[in-house]
């Protein structure tokens, strides 16, 4: 009778280890990282769960985590989100985190955007919202204008930065949350410069875009704003290149030529006066406000400096912009630039 009480014994404690192994030993692999992220994206059941996670081995044991996964009632309570998981976690703190939905949250970063479906392209490969929905979104009139925009101004929206979302973000919640980043961005002292210096906010945001394509130098960027001002206010064309390059598609080239100006475009600010229906990019915070508070000086024209420095050379008068202009249109046949 004593060996078969040692035998039950013996046989309790391997199922009793068994079963405290099954909940709580470690399960999740890695495979020599510390952690790693499981995307279950939304509308997921558990057996697309069980298939997201076998294809990424990302445990040793599906049986036990199927075990514990059925008896923690995690069948019906699947979650979508990104959750940060770590190397051998058991099925219980597994489970626990994939039940809780408490999502890992990622950082989302947009500059040098200059097209809609490159904005939607960015927000799609780093968000669950679909790009070919949000670029639909941002071609349609009647949500423009929902939005307080049209088709052309919609993109003055969106403020570059750095941006912290859930991956479970859509769409329609990423423009709800650019709304409130942009009406946040547009304070009262920001609506305040732009209405003294007779602007919109998205006229501000429309020259602040090509303000942004014509230098990357901080110093010059009010300098250059001052200069479209002024050609504003003594309603000049702008004869900006890079509204003409948008209007080409191409902000590759590097020499416009005069049967380019011809073009046919709105955005073509040869041919037409004012400011272009939209923006060409999505230009920084810093360009924005090197527009509202832009200098104030008698420049009427400027272009690129012969020593390709990035500066600008500015001028008063055409006569001295025509010597400037000399000195960089040698330098590009210098340097053979023909285009």
């Amino acid at each position: 009778m004593i060996w078969l009480f040692t035998v039950i014994l013996i046989i309790a404690a391997a199922g009793g280890y068994l079963l405290y192994s099954f909940i709580y030993g470690p399960n999740v692999d890695l495979h020599g990282q510390k952690t790693d992220f499981l995307y279950i994206p939304t509308g997921s059941n558990f057996d697309d769960v069980s298939s997201i996670i076998n294809k990424n081995n990302f445990i040793k044991n599906k049986t036990s985590f199927e075990w514990v996964a059925k008896r923690k009632n995690y069948l019906k309570k699947v979650l979508p989100g990104r959750y940060l998981i770590n190397n051998g976690m058991s099925n219980d703190e597994f489970i626990n985190l994939l039940r809780s939905g408490k999502q890992e949250p990622l950082n989302l970063t947009f500059t040098n955007i200059r097209t809609k479906k490159q904005l939607a392209s960015i927000v799609g490969s780093k968000l669950e919202a679909d790009s070919i929905e949000l670029l639909q979104l941002l071609n349609d009139t009647a949500f423009a204008k929902k939005m307080g925009f049209n088709k052309e101004t919609i993109m003055c929206l969106f403020i570059p930065n750095t941006y912290q979302f859930f991956w479970t973000t859509n769409d329609s919640a990423f423009i709800k949350r650019m709304a409130r980043e942009y009406k946040n961005f547009w304070n009262e002292e920001r609506r305040a410069k732009a209405k003294q210096i007779g602007m919109t906010t998205e006229d501000v945001t429309i020259l602040a875009s090509i303000v942004q394509e014509e230098t990357n130098m901080t110093a010059d960027k009010p300098i250059v704003a001052g200069v479209y001002i002024n050609r504003l206010n003594k309603n000049m064309t702008l004869d900006a290149d890079p509204t003409l390059k948008f209007a080409i598609g191409d902000f590759t080239i590097q020499r416009l030529l005069n049967e380019d100006k011809l073009l046919e475009s709105p955005y073509n600010t040869y041919k037409y006066a004012g400011l272009p229906p939209g923006p060409i990019n999505l230009p920084a915070i810093e360009t924005i406000d090197a527009v509202l508070n832009y200098t104030n000086h008698d420049y009427l024209f400027f272009c690129a400096r012969e020593d390709f420095s990035g500066y600008s050379n500015f001028a008063a008068t055409y006569e001295q912009h025509l010597v400037n202009a000399r000195k960089y249109q040698a330098e590009l046949n210098r340097r053979n630039i023909k285009r």
